[in-house]
């Protein structure tokens, strides 16, 4: 098992920025592809970004391509996401999850671990 705790979430204008936090406890935390997800009010779940086991790579949705950033701290068991420019559409709940997959992957059934999840709210 493993747990996944994130944190950061708020309220902030257009144009601003958050960084969001996921730690995680449990299993061996460098054996995971870390995801960030995001759902947004009356929308399905989507994928935001992903980065490898070791952090060499990382793979972001068209939608926040260049405004986000995601990094991980193997040693302190932590992986955050660092939004930049943000706009009124990236209002969501944002969740971190962890996937056992070799690779990165946006497929959301692909992550075996999710946490509960944090509000990020865009004013205008």
């Amino acid at each position: 098992q493993v747990q996944l705790v994130e944190s950061g979430g708020g309220l902030v204008q257009a144009g601003g920025s958050l960084r969001l936090s996921c730690a995680a406890s449990g299993r061996t935390f460098s054996n995971y592809v870390m995801g960030w997800f995001r759902r947004a009010p009356g929308k399905e779940r989507e994928f935001v970004g992903a980065i490898t086991r070791k952090g060499g790579g990382t793979y972001y949705a068209d939608s926040v391509k260049g405004r986000f950033t995601i990094s991980r701290d193997n040693a302190k068991n932590t992986v955050c996401l660092q939004m930049n420019s943000l706009k009124p559409e990236d209002t969501a709940v944002y969740y971190c999850a962890a996937s056992s997959r070799v690779v990165v992957t946006v497929r959301e059934i692909e992550y075996d671990y999710w946490g509960q999840g944090t509000q990020v709210t865009v004013s205008s």
